[in-house]
């Protein structure tokens, strides 16, 4: 029973140890990766969350390259530590401290770091061994980019690829981006990018990929940088073909020139390298090559009928064509002046008719107020109208005796005068019937050169009372 107690015992100290060692942590790495710069120290620190006087220790730290070679760099305790030779310059290791600096990073450094260490808790009569691996990368600063384009030479459209390669003579994790023009490419149809963007392919090449393309790398140690531009060139076209001619006027496919005039024609269209041009003029069932190139001249004595031509555009590198007809027609188009005159002046048509259609309706309305008012009869009427119209008589029997002076004589129309005596409205209206041209009564008025006093006095009311 007592060997049975004191193992029970002794397990359960081992069981306590275990357990405190497994959740207790006596050291501490703050990072387990580091990117260090090519040419720059790199620290590896270790925090220790124990006494030192409590302790006897015993550590190493060891690196292991990517290629499998393991060297151990540091062997040490709290008072000593022995560097290796090789990396005595390399390395700087402070005892008791278990920090581990790199004085200046190479690409040599990289791979993985190993520290073991073992402690010794002398009071508590225990041993604990602690073990952390580390991982070291060395970011390397770019060079300038470079650029390469397969085939070297210019390729044709719809038929030819293209494809680019960038490189950088020093660098680690570079990052690749293509521009065109300035503009960003991205991935499409015909734009197919390698896993990391260092290569581009285009394929088919076309038209709107000409321009200039550079590629710009990065990486997190050293700012952006582009590479020389490189001129991409494609063979095309014809596309857009047409034909201008800076004579005549032109409708459609159709132009119009003056009879005996010279007249030049251009035929242009859009290529690389440029079209060879053919003129062909063509009749009923006929067809004639005029001359070759851009311009075409057609003379006078030609020019006698309407004539149909057609320009062809050739690329030889393609091997595409293009054409264009048009017809040449003879009329006569005036002068220069009055054709300019037509095509500048369009607007003075359009005011000669307002204003003539203007003189035209005031002519008609002084025409019809002519007729309806009469102002020459008018007139004459007032001129003629006896004095008497002008100032009518007032029948008050004290009128100036002198303007009724005069002899009467009546004449009577049968069934219009019943009454030997005539009312001053009567009179009016015989007046105004004589106007209209009856004749009603004469007056014959008479006034002396030299009347006599009695003449001129006034008759007695009596007589110039009207009935």
């Amino acid at each position: 029973m007592e060997a049975t107690g004191r193992t029970a015992a002794i397990i359960c100290s081992f069981l306590f140890i275990l357990t405190e060692q497994a959740n207790s942590e006596f050291i501490h790495v703050p990072s387990l990766v580091h990117h260090g710069t090519k040419g720059r120290p790199l620290l590896l620190p270790v925090e220790t969350h124990f006494l030192l006087d409590d302790v006897e220790i015993q550590g190493t730290w060891s690196h292991t390259r990517p290629s499998g070679t393991r060297t151990t760099l540091v062997t040490f305790t709290k008072s000593t530590a022995i560097i290796d030779m090789t990396c005595r310059d390399h390395l700087l290791f402070k005892e008791p401290n278990i920090t581990l600096l790199i004085r200046e990073l190479n690409q040599d450094d990289e791979g993985e770091y190993c520290l073991n260490l073992n402690i010794d808790f002398r009071n508590k009569s225990r041993f604990i061994t602690e073990k952390r691996t580390v991982h070291v990368t060395v970011d390397v600063p770019m060079s300038t980019p470079v650029i390469e384009k397969n085939p070297s030479y210019a390729v044709v459209e719809d038929k030819g690829n293209v494809t680019w390669t960038c490189s950088v003579q020093s660098g680690t994790r570079v990052s690749f981006q293509w521009l065109r023009n300035n503009v960003r490419l991205s991935p499409s149809k015909r734009y197919h990018f390698s896993q990391d963007n260092s290569t581009l392919l285009i394929s088919p090449v076309r038209k709107d990929d000409m321009g200039s393309y550079c590629c710009v790398v990065s990486n997190p140690v050293s700012p952006s940088r582009h590479s020389r531009a490189v001129e991409l060139t494609v063979y095309y076209g014809p596309y857009n073909l047409e034909v201008n001619s800076d004579q005549g006027l032109r409708t459609g496919e159709v132009f119009t020139v003056n009879p005996g005039e010279l007249v030049f024609f251009d035929c242009q269209a859009d290529s690389n390298p440029p079209n060879s041009y053919v003129w062909i003029s063509k009749s009923r069932n006929a067809t004639q090559i005029i001359t070759k190139g851009p311009r075409l001249e057609v003379r006078f004595y030609r020019l006698a009928q309407a004539e149909e031509y057609l320009c062809r555009a050739f690329n030889n590198i393609t091997q595409k064509q293009d054409e264009a007809q048009f017809t040449l027609v003879v009329a006569s188009l005036g002068t220069g002046k009055e054709m300019h005159t037509q095509e500048g002046g369009s607007v003075l048509p359009l005011a000669a008719i307002t204003v003539a259609s203007v003189f035209v309706i005031g002519c008609m309305l002084l025409f019809f107020l002519r007729r309806s008012c009469h102002p020459k009869r008018v007139l004459m009427s007032i001129y003629n109208r006896p004095l008497s119209e002008q100032k009518r008589p007032h029948c008050s029997g004290h009128e100036d005796a002198t303007e009724d002076f005069g002899i009467y004589e009546f004449v009577s129309i049968p069934g219009k005068m019943e009454s030997a005596q005539a009312s001053c409205r009567s009179l009016a209206r015989l007046e105004l019937a004589q106007d209209s041209h009856t004749t009603i009564y004469d007056v014959i008025r008479h006034i002396p050169e030299t009347p006599s006093h009695s003449l001129l006095m006034s008759p007695p009311p009596s007589e110039l009372r009207c009935n």
